[in-house]
């Protein structure tokens, strides 16, 4: 053996003590602290897939906030010009009828008088011109046109008021205290002309085209002669057009009777109209057939 193998080396002692030393007991990994486990990473707020939306929020969404163009906003002011225009003529309208609040009855009612109104008128028309083809063919022209000529001029007393008058009618009765006034009347004579009178009589009073009626309530004139209540109406005409004429809704008798007057309607077969007025001249006019 040479000397260089039995002489120990320095450096490997020195090694071995090292690892000696760098070993670790059983108590020495007891007191070692624990690895803490990782905290997992928490998916970001933009990678959960967001939840379906229902049909009123897809509604709401779509309306507010609201994306209005201009030419929108134009038609929509437009529209609503119209539509406001067209609301106001329409309850203008309705509010200046005087039907609107009447019963299908009276509706009915008053659609036959105006179609008996119509047929007076077609009845009168054929008359006429009977009257003329008569003219036209008869031998003695002469006399037939006296005879008409005397049954114009009954015609003409009878609405002039210088005859007497009968026929179909009805009469008319008002009673009051001192409720009614001399419109009120002066309505009602109104209304009987509108559906065909032929012949009126307030009290004893005839009236024609140029009547007046004047005073006040309780105090009543009629052509300047006072008349007292009960008021009594006298009138020749078809009863089924003068009696629906002054029942109609706002028309005479319920005007009377919100001012607590009574009003009584009666149909007749026969009517006298007996009150005379005198014949007056006109002053100016004359007949052009002269």
């Amino acid at each position: 053996m040479s000397d260089n193998e039995q002489t120990p080396r320095p450096d490997e002692g020195s090694e071995r003590k090292p690892q000696q030393s760098a070993g670790v007991s059983g108590s020495d990994i007891q007191n070692q602290p624990q690895p803490q486990p990782q905290p997992q990473p928490q998916p970001e707020a933009s990678d959960v897939p967001p939840a379906p939306q229902t049909g009123r929020q897809r509604l709401v969404a779509g309306l507010w906030p609201p994306r209005v163009t201009r030419a929108q906003l134009i038609v929509a002011v437009l529209l609503f010009i119209l539509g406001l225009g067209l609301a106001i003529q329409v309850r203008s309208t309705s509010d200046n009828s005087a039907l609107r609040g009447a019963r299908q009855e009276d509706l009915v009612r008053i659609l036959d008088e105006l179609d008996d109104r119509t047929q007076r008128l077609e009845d009168e028309k054929r008359r006429l011109e009977d009257q003329r083809t008569e003219l036209v063919n008869s031998s003695d022209q002469a006399e037939e046109a006296r005879k008409q000529t005397l049954e114009k001029e009954r015609q003409l007393g009878i609405l002039a008021g210088t005859v007497a008058a009968q026929g179909p009618g009805i009469t008319l009765t008002i009673d009051a205290a001192g409720a009614v006034e001399p419109d009120m009347l002066l309505d009602a004579v109104q209304e009987l002309r509108a559906a065909g009178a032929e012949a009126i009589q307030v009290n004893d009073v005839r009236v024609v085209a140029d009547s007046y009626i004047s005073g006040e309530a309780g105090d009543i004139e009629v052509d300047g002669q006072d008349i007292g209540a009960p008021y009594r109406f006298k009138v020749i005409g078809k009863p089924q057009d003068l009696e629906p004429a002054l029942n109609i809704p706002g028309g005479v008798v319920q005007t009377l009777e919100k001012e607590q007057a009574t009003a009584t309607v009666t149909r007749s077969e026969k009517i006298v109209v007996d009150a005379l007025r005198p014949a007056e001249r006109p002053d100016y006019a004359r007949s052009s057939s002269q």
